[in-house]
């Protein structure tokens, strides 16, 4: 019997992976977007790539109830709709199951755990990235590792992430990870789509660069008050490397914005400001891209689940 795995989401990031492992498992992708789930039935997940487009065959769901028992789950929906995916996930997750969320910002793993327990939620970290191009149809962006810290039950996913080709590790410090990819998103994300520019053509702009640079600095500084050692030497270093190697990427940020979505910048800046007051570090910079990109999404509904 071929293995399974339940994707918690419809979007760009959910049908990157669910496109990668439908080859290898059955897949089935759980959301609420009417528009994703017409097309994800209809057509399949349509993934583009350098070589051109491909068509993966995936089943999808709104209905909790007709995936129940799941073993597997990679949870890949956007932060703001963790606690949705979480009361799903509680309603099909089976008993001795576990779910991976492999999402941007933080909070989403507390989430999770106080819907599921502790013993049925692990915490991982990706830097693939995804364009979403309409429902059910999406591009590939940079590929990267999946990063995920020891579960006694996450055996059955790594092996299946590896079987379709991805590079999988485990490792001891996933937090850090957590927090370095923070502070990467911080820096491009919000000025991407303020600015409405690729990762790149901030770093043609000198102010554009300095805030970087700043924002990504005091993730840092937040992390080291916290004990959290970040994997790279200089955080915003890292960020503007990122920005060159994903030079004609459309954050996931500027797709919300070009969507009229509904953002992650809670989950990014505005958990970096939150964490900062308890801990006494100061975060102006956030402080401001959290702000402004709250005051520009104001009034917006909906988005891809």
């Amino acid at each position: 019997m071929p293995a399974s795995i339940l994707i918690a989401g419809t979007g760009a990031m959910a049908c990157l992976f669910g496109a990668r492992l439908a080859r290898h498992a059955g897949v089935t992708l759980l959301g609420t977007w009417p528009e994703g789930i017409e097309a994800l039935q209809q057509d399949g997940i349509r993934l583009e790539t350098e070589a051109g487009e491909s068509q993966h065959r995936v089943w999808v769901t709104s209905d909790p109830a007709e995936v129940a028992g799941a073993r597997h789950a990679l949870v890949l929906v956007k932060s703001w709709q963790t606690r949705r995916a979480a009361r799903q996930l509680a309603e099909c997750l089976a008993p001795e199951g576990v779910a991976l969320t492999l999402q941007n910002g933080l909070g989403n793993l507390d989430v999770l755990s106080q819907a599921l327990g502790p013993e049925r939620t692990a915490l991982g970290v990706t830097t693939s990235g995804a364009t979403l191009l309409g429902p059910g149809r999406v591009r590939a962006g940079g590929a990267g590792p999946v990063y995920f810290a020891r579960h006694p039950r996450l055996g059955p996913i790594a092996d299946l992430l590896r079987v379709a080709g991805l590079a999988v590790e485990e490792v001891p410090d996933v937090e850090g990870l957590l927090w370095g990819k923070l502070a990467v998103n911080a820096a491009i994300n919000p000025l991407t789509a303020l600015l409405r520019v690729p990762n790149g053509d901030l770093l043609e702009r000198a102010h554009a660069r300095e805030l970087m640079a700043a924002a990504a600095q005091e993730v840092a500084q937040v992390a080291a008050a916290l004990g959290i050692r970040l994997p790279s030497g200089r955080a915003d270093e890292q960020a503007f490397e990122v920005a060159r190697r994903t030079a004609a990427n459309r954050s996931s940020m500027l797709q919300d914005v070009d969507r009229q979505a509904p953002t992650e910048i809670d989950a990014i800046c505005g958990a970096v400001v939150d964490f900062g007051r308890r801990r006494g570090v100061p975060t102006p910079v956030n402080s401001v891209l959290w702000a402004m990109v709250r005051a520009m999404v104001e009034g917006w509904q909906g988005s891809p689940a």
